[in-house]
């Protein structure tokens, strides 16, 4: 899984130790899902950014903890010859992960990971709509951060 991140403003500054277990996590759900060979982009910001760009393409004027933009949802024709599979984007707000990690009462790491993953399931598809898709989204989350050793 070839993973590119970034920072969207130079304050933002993601720990080695907490990139490498995005990283981890991202290849773990590659190897799950059977994309191991996609790419996917992450980039972490503030607030103030989420904030605009949930309003822009979600229509929901507050900041959130992650966004997700998938590429392949849509019924575009398959790209044809060597070209990677591009899964899409994550982005997360370091600041509103270490609210939430202080909240719930667990590390920034466990924190950072679990958004990850979240956004990536909904990169592969996954959704929590309606109650039963919100139930299997739930039960993935439980099994991938469980295999990844960052139980509840």
């Amino acid at each position: 899984m070839n993973v590119i991140m970034a920072e969207a403003k130079p304050e933002i500054a993601v720990p080695g130790d907490i990139s490498a277990a995005i990283t981890a996590a991202i290849t773990t759900m590659g190897e799950l899902y059977d994309v191991a060979k996609a790419e996917v982009s992450i980039t972490f910001t503030d607030d103030e950014h989420i904030h605009e760009l949930n309003r822009k393409y979600r229509g929901v004027d507050r900041p959130t903890d992650v966004l997700s933009f998938a590429l392949n949802e849509s019924e575009e024709p398959a790209v044809i010859g060597d070209f990677p599979n591009v899964l899409g984007d994550i982005v997360i707000s370091v600041p509103r992960a270490v609210e939430q990690a202080e909240a719930y009462g667990h590390s920034l790491k466990r924190e950072m990971v679990f958004l990850t993953v979240h956004a990536m399931l909904h990169l592969l598809g996954y959704d929590h709509i309606d109650d039963d898709e919100r139930a299997e989204m739930e039960q993935e989350q439980r099994f991938i951060m469980e295999k990844l050793g960052l139980p509840r």
